[in-house]
């Protein structure tokens, strides 16, 4: 293992980062009178303006900095690399938690190679919470290395789970909720992917699960989880994709996937 600090090209990618993140966020914390809706997949999957124009912050505070560099991110910014770097963006994680004004919102960041991601980010101005990590170095919580719950046996484990937009995917997602709770201590939806991926890695929660999930829905905080010495795998324990991801410390997830 080798320090950020002894590796310029980590430490300058967590720098962007860090940096962008309080950027957005500092931008996300002023609330509008009044939104504007982009509708995406259904008329309860949108973006707002301040979706847009945090994304564009990001972007542009990025490509300034590492003009070669790819971008990824969910309200359609997007370019090729031509570093070997793209970074993976999601500029308001929780878009139906903001509009309502509950918390947990956030702001992910991460930036990958072809080996995956390197460093990542999570911003939830709203809990004062900054996570990070850079593979190979460990997970952060407000700049205290953190954790995950290890082991934890099933019937003792605080879950947090998401539903997709799809109709007929939350039937589905209602008939295994209610297989699995009799089985565990107990089920929360906070409405934020990349914060119950911080969540786990903290020991706030013991594991997640949740269908649907994009890149940039878990690239940040799934490295943040893996650091803290999480789990974090896809359906059968595959790698993590847009099907189903899966993040709990060792001995949970091995419970977990069977059920799930």
């Amino acid at each position: 293992m080798f320090s950020c600090l002894d590796n310029p090209v980590r430490a300058e990618l967590l720098k962007i980062a860090e940096s962008a993140a309080h950027l957005a966020g500092s931008h996300l914390m002023k609330r509008p009178a009044a939104f504007t809706f982009t509708e995406k997949s259904s008329a309860v999957d949108f973006a707002t303006q301040m979706d847009q124009q945090a994304e564009a912050l990001i972007v542009k505070q990025i490509l300034n900095l590492r003009p070669d560099d790819g971008i990824i991110a969910e309200e359609g910014s997007t370019k090729e690399s031509k570093s070997g770097i793209t970074w993976v963006i999601d500029p308001l994680d929780g878009t139906v938690n903001y509009l309502y004004n509950l918390p947990g919102w956030n702001v992910s960041i991460a930036a990958k190679d072809k080996d995956g991601v390197i460093v990542g980010v999570v911003f939830a101005p709203s809990v004062d919470g900054f996570w990070s990590a850079v593979r190979g170095e460990g997970a952060t919580y407000n700049g205290v290395k953190i954790k995950c719950n290890e082991p934890v046996s099933l019937d003792k484990a605080l879950l947090a789970t998401g539903f997709a937009y799809d109709l007929n995917l939350r039937i589905s997602q209602g008939e295994a909720m209610a297989k699995l709770l009799p089985k565990i201590r107990d089920l929360r939806r906070n409405g934020a992917a990349a914060v119950d991926l911080c969540y786990v890695a903290m020991g706030a929660l013991d594991g997640y699960f949740e269908a649907s999930l994009k890149e940039w829905d878990h690239a940040a905080g799934g490295l943040i989880a893996v650091e803290a010495g999480a789990v974090i795998s896809g359906r059968g324990g595959g790698a993590p994709n847009s099907d189903l991801v899966v993040c709990a410390g060792p001995a949970l997830h091995a419970q977990l996937l069977p059920l799930i």
